[in-house]
């Protein structure tokens, strides 16, 4: 692997679990939210937050925008849903 590669594959990875994280606390701030609106908002929030971190990566590996791999930042939020909903 180039440098380049290595340096493009540890700051997409950063970017991505840093964001991740931030989605994950949100979708958490929904869990303990009592207040039912507040809970819907909060997981609209995380699940936006999840798809800008793939969204990051792709950029960062220079790859198309539109792609499935977008659909793993919805992770938090549908675990969030599940916890609350389900």
């Amino acid at each position: 692997m180039s440098l380049t590669n290595v340096q493009r594959w540890v700051m997409s990875t950063l970017v991505a679990i840093t964001i991740m994280h931030l989605a994950v606390g949100v979708m958490l701030a929904a869990y303990f939210s009592n207040r039912q609106d507040a809970r819907i908002g909060l997981l609209v929030i995380s699940a936006a937050f999840g798809i800008v971190a793939m969204a990051a990566a792709l950029i960062i590996h220079k790859h198309r925008l539109v792609s499935p791999w977008l659909l793993l930042g919805l992770v938090p939020a549908l675990v969030g849903a599940y916890l609350l909903f389900g």
